[in-house]
């Protein structure tokens, strides 16, 4: 007998819905008895959401100690380094436990969190790895260890990063484009990978996030991960500058990319607000070459990247608000490109992540969400609150929406903002 049986459930792309059993925890074939049944009514049903960047450790933190009245990249970062001098493990524990809340209820189970190392004492790496202990198999944490001022730009920033990964970080990082010279990011981008393939861990560098088509760190991540043997490991944020370079430039660098078979993220929350402040008229988007990466065959995510800090004032946690915006953004809004945004916030970034046993396919653990709309382009262009969230077949988070209702030549009627 199964433990759960979902019905009415509409796959991606399919035409009609089907019923998807649970049985330990698993993904299982329908069986005609199961314990519990639930009518998922066609609603759309995806593996978990999830988060391949973001900054958990500044979460909650806008306005504190002053607003970022620029909003720019780099008041941000002077910002933040401002509030650092205030953190305590406490102060990111409380403000990262309400985030967690947030994307749960939004389907995010698996989260890459960046986490800033330029703290003698390393408050926020410290709180994050006994978080993610505290949290469990309730979701899954994996941490990055990342230089915000730079590694060589920042007093002992190499010994901060070797202890950050011997306290427990999963990932290494780095920035580039921020030390303060060529030389220093180069070295950075070095010294970052090779950290990495001597402790086994991977790689997610925030690199050329920049309007200056004269930043190229990501073909030094190229040429590294070939060199030492890391294809698969390697995550490139960001890469703005990449929207910025010569055609001739661009297609070299995604090929060499392709060949190094790095990963790729794109933020476009922030980097819609937070490229091309230096521009007069016209103002460049400002974010990497989405669709010609994708065409290229390069796994390719969407990360949220902020939640109401320094750099971001908005946002809630939710995966699709991020995809709603690269739609616009990016121009993504093709009958084949709609679809393609779902992948970038569910099967890509979990390739990215390493996530094991992830997918609707018969023996992957049970990891779900059912969302108030029937298909992609539906629960992209509502930004669907999720119906249900399951976490190893258990349900963890439920969104029951109030019902919407119109007076129409008098009476009341029902709206549901479906197409009929």
């Amino acid at each position: 007998m199964l433990d759960l049986l979902l019905r009415g459930a509409r796959l991606p792309g399919a035409a009609q819905p089907v019923e998807v059993g649970i049985r330990d925890g698993l993904i299982a074939a329908p069986e005609p008895e199961a314990r519990e049944v639930i009518d998922l009514r066609g609603s759309l049903l995806t593996p978990a959401l999830v988060e391949p960047h973001i900054h958990l450790d500044a979460v909650l933190t806008v306005g504190e100690p002053r607003q970022n009245q620029t909003g720019s990249l780099f008041e941000g970062i002077a910002i933040w380094g401002e509030r650092v001098k205030s953190l305590t493990v406490e102060d990111v524990k409380r403000r990262v436990r309400t985030v967690l809340r947030w994307q749960l209820a939004n389907g995010v189970q698996h989260v890459r969190s960046h986490v800033d190392v330029c703290d003698p004492e390393l408050r926020a790496m410290r709180a994050l790895t006994e978080l993610r202990e505290e949290v469990g198999d309730q979701m899954h944490l994996q941490l990055v260890a990342f230089p915000q001022q730079g590694i060589h730009s920042f007093e002992d920033g190499e010994e901060l990063m070797r202890k950050a990964v011997a306290l427990g970080a999963d990932v290494v990082g780095g920035i580039p484009h921020f030390e303060i010279s060529r030389e220093y990011g180069e070295r950075s981008v070095k010294f970052t990978m090779a950290l990495a393939a001597e402790h086994g861990l991977r790689v997610d560098i925030h690199c050329d996030e920049t309007d200056d088509d004269h930043s190229r760190f990501v073909e030094v991540m190229a040429a590294e991960t070939i060199r030492l043997g890391l294809q698969g490991r390697v995550t490139a944020s960001h890469t703005t500058a990449m929207h910025s370079y010569n055609n001739a430039y661009a297609y070299r660098v995604i090929n060499n990319i392709k060949r190094a078979e790095m990963n790729m993220v794109t933020n476009p929350l922030d980097n819609s607000v937070l490229q091309g402040r230096f521009d007069s008229y016209p103002i460049r988007r400002g974010h990497t070459r989405v669709k010609e990466l994708l065409a290229a065959g390069i796994n390719t995510c969407i990360g949220h990247d902020s939640v109401m800090d320094p750099w971001y004032p908005l946002g809630y946690g939710d995966p699709l608000q991020a995809a709603f915006v690269l739609a616009h953004y990016g121009q993504m809004s093709g009958a084949g490109e709609l679809p393609a945004l779902i992948e970038m916030i569910t099967a890509n970034p979990a390739r990215a992540l390493g996530v094991e046993n992830y997918g609707l396919e018969v023996g992957n653990r049970a990891d779900l969400v059912a969302y108030t709309a029937p298909t992609e382009m539906d629960a992209i262009r509502l930004v669907a609150p999720r119906r249900l969230v399951l976490r190893a077949g258990r349900v963890v988070a439920r969104t029951e929406p109030a019902a919407t209702t119109v007076i129409w030549d008098g009476k009341e009627e029902p709206v549901t903002f479906l197409k009929p």
